[in-house]
């Protein structure tokens, strides 16, 4: 049993102690079908927890011939409201808006925002660019109803890849941005660089680096990994919205949190780091755990600040 972290609630530092260090489920291209199936059922208890607890109505929408969920909260005003877009993560191999009810329903109910979450197509029957193609088509769509005054960038780990990616090709052709962005242990890096993929694999009890090298390939297809399509990290950030980016100290992708951070900071942008100090990849997924609530509560207040 690992030594207690006094920094963990109660309940973070049991899960911790459970499940760090064991054997992750890889999503091989020939068992995906399967893998899916298994990772919407083992986060269904937690969806179910989340669809119990938030006063909030889920639709199925189409947006720009992309499928979508919609989660409003009530008393939400179609002319003045706020809206999120909202890229669930996943690998970019995995996962849908469906999971990420977990984390959009809080969300909405919180920042008091229409949060609109996209079915964008997963690899490897459609690696890159098609996820980004998606959520572009998505994003210009809203920019039209919404205008980027009232609208919001967010996602986690590969969605936060999604989102940062959105808004670099936004700023390269001057195009409306965001009013500011929210980026949850975003996999900005899919080369698997930096420290924490050293000390934190197979201590994060949700990923491994394994586990990324796996999804990377499947996303990138051939395609060079450090390109900045594929790896925002390396891509301009300039110009781009006030952002939140929230880690843990435990998370595989705590590095690559930190570096961009700092690349947005020195190029001007307005960058609000939360690290978590225990905690672990996109630990906002476990809504079971006070700082899961927490963290997201603080990512609201950060939007409702900033739109």
């Amino acid at each position: 049993m690992s030594k207690r972290n006094s920094a963990r609630s109660p309940e973070a530092q049991a899960y911790f102690e459970q499940y760090s260090g064991q054997a992750l489920a890889i999503p091989e291209a020939a068992q995906l079908k399967q893998f899916r199936i298994d990772t919407r059922d083992g986060f269904e208890p937690y969806v179910q927890r989340a669809l119990n607890a938030y006063p909030v109505t889920v639709e199925d929408v189409e947006i720009a011939g992309v499928s979508c969920k919609q989660v409003t909260p009530p008393g939400w005003s179609e002319e003045e409201g706020r809206c999120v877009l909202y890229a669930f993560g996943g690998g970019a191999v995995s996962g849908s808006p469906y999971e990420d009810l977990i984390i959009t329903l809080p969300m909405a109910h919180f920042a008091h925002a229409r949060v609109i979450s996209p079915a964008y197509r997963l690899a490897p029957e459609f690696p890159y660019p098609a996820a980004l193609e998606d959520i572009s088509a998505v994003y210009e769509s809203l920019l039209q109803s919404t205008g980027e005054q009232r609208l919001v960038v967010s996602g986690e780990s590969a969605g936060g890849n999604l989102a940062l990616a959105l808004m670099q090709k936004l700023a390269a052709r001057g195009a409306g941005l965001p009013r500011c962005a929210a980026l949850l242990s975003p996999w900005c890096d899919l080369t698997g660089s930096g420290d924490s993929h050293v000390f934190n694999d197979n201590r994060d009890p949700s990923l491994n680096n394994q586990w990324v090298d796996v999804a990377a390939a499947l996303y990138a297809n051939g395609a060079a990994l450090d390109d900045a399509g594929i790896s925002p990290i390396n891509g301009d950030m300039n110009g781009l919205p006030a952002t939140i980016i929230t880690t843990g100290s435990s998370d595989l992708l705590l590095s690559e949190c930190l570096r961009l951070a700092r690349k947005m900071r020195v190029a001007g942008v307005s960058c609000d780091l939360r690290v978590w100090e225990g905690m672990w990849h996109v630990f906002e997924f476990y809504n079971d755990l006070p700082e899961s609530q927490q963290s997201i509560i603080e990512i609201a207040d950060f939007i409702r600040a900033h739109s």
